[in-house]
């Protein structure tokens, strides 16, 4: 690996899973297609974390995503479990049979609009079986999407949006993809509904061996692996394949961080009693069995509460999505995300998993909460003092981990980072001898300012902070969320032309919260009043009455963690 980058592999287990990956992989791939005379830095955030290196057998060069994912039967639509980069069909098996051969072929789901137009842009399939890529403009990855003969972005209908590999626009390799035959996507039959079913995959030979073989692949190839980023469905049995996967990697890869997002997909129904029960025993299972098996767990959704009282997902000031289309709610928490990861993917000075995790999950708080402004709501006039202190006392993202309102809540320790502002906002711009707004307008450079003002928020917490000039990436097949008042640069604008922008400031951030005393002590006290002889068939997947008894003196011990007055500090 160049510059001796610090490795992650990435496990997507489930299908919303497979959405926010998409974006996720999505954006990675479009900072590697940023042209080479950009105005924005180089150098601050290293591909080769979560990239890696290969060649096809027909010497192609070929850059790809570190990446296993999971998913069921029927979900990968018209994308190719071998993944199409790699295809050969010189290299098919060879029929030695010379009589009548007859040939049984499934029909192919029709591909996406949008793949079809990506794929014209980058390139051909010939007749000869080989993928002819077009010229590589910046020695990573494929040919940039924006070229001089496709001047229009490509932007894929949310209509047409069925899977998450309807708009997936990077090139897997033929080891990432693996799929659960025994359950299916659609339908209401042979669904991978409970924890226990989830449990079960990982403990038949097939799909374990099949896991550890892709694992060892990967690790094997790594020169300076800091460990495993795992993206889980929470809502269903994925939540059990999550934790039996994390328990592999805790027992094969001692020493290595493992940072695990549990992802939640937007509002639910009333009116579906069986499935909203499932949904709060998967994650409250999954939530306790992840964070014994993980360095650090975080849920991540655009809902309002983890239980059973339906909540309104939280509101974004300039964003315009609909919380019920998994392809809005994805691209938001992967936005978050790549942000949030930025400690451990830096070139310069990272923070590695294990000392992210070591600095967040002391006394026993493995969970995490996650929260963002996206964008940052920055003026053009302004500087970085001017938005901070005209947000008082207020909390400055919103909260992404389904725990409620923070405000009045107290931060235990916290990782922020701040990505996408010009240098020359970083400081105040004040006229020499101009009476000082406030503190943060006599710092005199950027970090201090977010230092300064962390430290005002949360005094007694123990604090990370990181500033980027890098931008999040959000170009098609980025949805269209983002309101007019928008800058091409994501900047407030009181006047904003027309059209949508490329890049976002974003600010994220991890923190260990007492609002996870409240969370996790409701979802315990919901969980003793549910009448567990009506979802008989939860536990028929392989949990024991048992199992539910010890789950729930593990959330109680874990919501005693969060107590408010329980610090370094104290």
């Amino acid at each position: 690996m160049a510059g001796g980058a610090r490795e992650v592999l990435t496990l997507q287990l489930g299908h919303f899973a497979g959405f926010v990956g998409a974006h996720w992989w999505n954006q990675q791939d479009a900072a590697l297609r940023e042209p080479t005379d950009t105005q924005e830095p180089p150098g601050e955030l290293c591909p080769d974390v979560l990239f890696r290196a290969g060649r096809t057998l027909h010497g192609q060069e070929t850059y790809t995503p570190r990446l296993i994912l999971m998913d069921l039967k029927g979900s990968l639509s018209s994308l190719k479990q071998e993944s199409g980069l790699y295809r050969d069909k010189q290299l098919d098996a060879a029929i030695a049979w010379q009589g009548k051969l007859t040939t049984h072929k499934e029909e192919l789901h029709p591909k996406n609009p949008y793949l079809q137009d990506l794929l014209s842009v980058e390139g051909v399939l010939s007749s000869d079986g080989l993928w002819r890529v077009k010229s590589i403009s910046n020695g990573k990855g494929l040919t940039p999407l924006t070229t001089a003969a496709t001047p229009e972005p490509l932007v894929p209908t949310e209509g047409s949006i069925r899977v998450w590999s309807d708009f997936l626009r990077v090139h897997l390799h033929p080891r990432s993809i693996c799929m659960i035959h025994k359950y299916n996507h659609d339908g209401e039959a042979g669904r991978l509904e409970a924890f226990g079913q989830g449990e079960s995959v990982l403990k038949e030979p097939r799909y374990l061996e099949e896991l550890e073989d892709r694992l060892h692949f990967y690790v094997e190839e790594c020169d300076y692996l800091q460990g495993f980023q795992i993206l889980c469905d929470l809502h269903d049995g994925f939540s059990g394949v999550g934790a039996k996967a994390a328990e592999l990697l805790r027992d094969e890869y001692s020493g290595r961080g493992i940072i695990t997002w549990g992802l939640l997909p937007g509002p639910y129904a009333l009116g579906e009693p069986q499935k909203n029960i499932y949904r709060l025993l998967n994650t409250a299972f999954g939530l306790v069995h992840l964070s014994a098996h993980s360095s650090l767990v975080c849920p991540l959704s655009l809902g309002g509460s983890l239980g059973l009282r339906p909540e309104p997902p939280v509101n974004f000031p300039h964003l315009r999505y609909d919380a019920t289309l998994p392809f809005h709610c994805s691209a938001i928490l992967a936005t978050a995300l790549d942000t949030i990861t930025v400690p451990y993917r830096l070139y310069s000075s990272p923070l590695p998993m294990v000392h992210l995790a070591d600095m967040l999950n002391f006394s026993g708080k493995k969970v995490v909460t996650a929260g963002a402004s996206i964008p940052f709501p920055l003026g053009p006039s302004q500087s970085l003092p001017d938005t901070l202190m005209q947000l008082g006392g207020a909390t400055p993202w919103t909260p992404l981990s389904a725990c409620g309102d923070p405000s009045g809540t107290h931060c235990f320790a916290q990782s922020v980072v701040l990505r996408g502002l010009d240098k020359a906002c970083h400081t105040s711009q004040l006229i020499p001898g101009t009476p000082l707004p406030s503190l943060l307008h006599a710092c005199t450079t950027g970090e201090e300012v977010l230092a300064q003002y962390l430290q005002q928020q949360q005094p007694r917490a123990r604090s990370s902070s990181h500033l980027l000039l890098t931008p999040c990436k959000v170009v098609p097949p980025y949805p269209c969320l983002f309101s007019s008042s928008l800058s091409q640069q994501g900047l407030v604008l009181d006047n904003p032309p027309t059209g949508a922008g490329e890049s976002i400031p974003v600010l994220g951030a991890l923190c260990s919260s007492s609002s996870l005393n409240r969370t996790l002590g409701d979802l315990a006290k919901e969980l003793t009043k549910l009448n567990l002889r009506r979802w008989a068939s939860f536990m028929d997947a392989g949990v024991e009455q048992d199992d539910l008894g010890e789950l729930l003196q593990e959330l109680c011990s874990l919501a005693q963690c969060y107590q408010h007055g329980d610090s370094l500090m104290d």
